[in-house]
């Protein structure tokens, strides 16, 4: 399993299409086997969830994202937790992997 972050100095970036990398934390049973960090191409409409589903990324974590985005992601059939808090990959993906990963309000501001 693959879970992508959008990150900025390696952490969560309050908006995905702002991010200098992606996380990508890949995962095995319940461990975290590796974080590897990738640049993403230029930001423009659907092409980060094709960039992602083509990774076989099957989760985003986001402080928030535009509803087009997330239907976009759920077309690649890629789940969207948005109004996550800052923190680091690690982190984030084993709260995701102990259902600790808390979402809330969008922060998208558009």
């Amino acid at each position: 399993m693959k879970i992508a972050i959008p990150t900025r100095n390696q952490q969560l970036t309050a908006h995905f299409g702002h991010c200098e990398q992606f996380a990508i934390v890949h995962i095995d049973g319940t461990t975290i086997k590796e974080v590897e960090y990738i640049a993403p191409p230029v930001h423009e409409p659907g092409v980060y969830p094709k960039f992602l589903a083509d990774m076989g990324v099957e989760v985003i974590v986001a402080g928030g994202m535009g509803q087009k985005a997330q239907d976009l992601f759920a077309e690649n059939n890629i789940k969207v937790f948005i109004g996550v808090n800052a923190d680091t990959p690690s982190k984030l993906a084993q709260q995701y992997l102990s259902q600790q990963l808390e979402s809330g309000q969008n922060l998208c501001d558009h």
